[in-house]
């Protein structure tokens, strides 16, 4: 019972998170709704935070591989869980870029035909970026100048910012931690600021269940091998292991660095330990909240 809660907790968010986010990437593209990048930015963020606060009586709300596995190397969650949550992520977000695609299909289409593009041809990333990430960013213009490590490296530091976040605001030990009523929020703010700043390089994946399962809806859907390009140091070294290395750095990096620390200032006469709060007594619970 409590996989199937997970696997539909992380479905549930995932695929809110991936429809508000990717919605917001589409509207932009088709209809100019939003002018400048921290707009669509702060649409992610807010998705983010009401996708945790919908399914975190479910699950942990990671809604994110990359959060699971750094979770699973940081002991806050039992490798047991993992194939739920992982599998609700990458369904949920599927089926976010299937809804998608069943309200705007008809608009892509009349872009693609006012714009002479041809889907499944190298320039359809102008419509596939609705779904998967590219770098350079197609929107950049001629001044982004990215390089396959350099996108490696984007992914993997935006995502180890906001696994290192993640772990910090749910800490017990943190007394500078936020309520935890509005952990959510201040996720969100991260994923904002986060896009903000990477977004112009890579897009900022920093998931890879929200860039590769509606990068595998693209391909059936027509965009084929533009949706996935370069598969050596392509769309699944950036985008799926760059996170993935991305958060379990920032995992063995909380527990190895900043615990220690912690636990050196809590000791002394009569001092109890923070690192037998809630966070940290067992793998089978979680902090109080993630994404």
């Amino acid at each position: 019972m409590d996989a199937s809660r997970h696997f539909v907790g992380e479905l549930i968010g995932t695929f809110l998170l991936v429809f508000f986010g990717c919605g917001s990437v589409a509207v932009s593209v088709l209809f100019s709704a939003h002018v400048g990048l921290f707009q669509v930015a702060m649409v992610w963020g807010l998705g983010v935070a009401m996708a945790i606060y919908a399914t975190r009586h479910l699950s942990c709300a990671h809604l994110n591989p990359a959060v699971s596995i750094a979770m699973v190397i940081g002991h806050r969650m039992s490798p047991s869980r993992l194939p739920a949550y992982l599998g609700g992520q990458f369904l949920g977000a599927f089926l976010a870029a299937a809804a998608l695609y069943g309200l705007f299909s008809d608009s892509i289409a009349q872009y693609e035909a006012l714009h002479q593009i041809m889907r499944g041809a190298a320039n359809s990333v102008q419509t596939g970026m609705m779904f998967g990430e590219y770098y350079p960013n197609p929107g950049s213009g001629a001044a982004a100048v990215v390089t396959p490590l350099t996108a490696f490296l984007a992914e993997a530091i935006g995502t180890f910012v906001l696994v290192f976040l993640v772990f910090s605001l749910t800490e017990g030990c943190n007394v500078g931690r936020p309520d935890e009523a509005t952990v959510p929020v201040f996720i969100g703010l991260t994923v904002t600021i986060l896009i903000s700043v990477i977004a112009p390089l890579t897009q900022a994946g920093l998931n890879p269940a929200r860039d590769l399962a509606p990068r595998v809806f693209a391909m059936l859907a027509g965009w084929g091998s533009a949706a996935l390009p370069d598969w050596g140091w392509g769309a699944l070294t950036v985008y799926v292991i760059g996170p993935i290395c991305g958060g379990a750095l920032a995992a063995v990096a909380f527990i190895r660095v900043v615990e220690p620390l912690m636990a050196d200032k809590k000791r002394g006469p009569g001092a109890s330990s923070c690192l037998t709060s809630a966070t940290h007594a067992s793998p089978e619970k979680c902090g109080p909240s993630s994404v």
